[in-house]
């Protein structure tokens, strides 16, 4: 293996390993059982706006780091497929 092999299965290793925590961080969306006896009217929007935006933000760090990981896996098998 080249050194741009190493350098582009550090980088896939690295995304794999930032999309797997970022996606740890996000809330999960389905409550299960308790949102059917939840009461929602009790500030809804003070306690939501927080986690809205924070929610926002991972979401969209996790569609950036899953497209520079596909990427990182398909520039690795073009240069693997180069080198034979």
């Amino acid at each position: 293996m080249g050194i741009y092999e190493y350098i582009v299965g550090g980088l896939a290793l690295v995304f794999s390993i930032f999309l797997i925590i970022v996606i740890m961080l996000q809330e999960s969306n389905t409550k299960g059982l308790a949102s059917v006896t939840e009461n929602t009217s009790d500030s809804f929007y003070n306690t939501k706006s927080k986690s809205r935006t924070a929610d926002a933000k991972l979401a969209k760090l996790t569609k950036i780091s899953t497209i520079l990981l596909i990427l990182s896996v398909v520039a690795l098998g073009f240069l693997y497929n180069y080198k034979k």
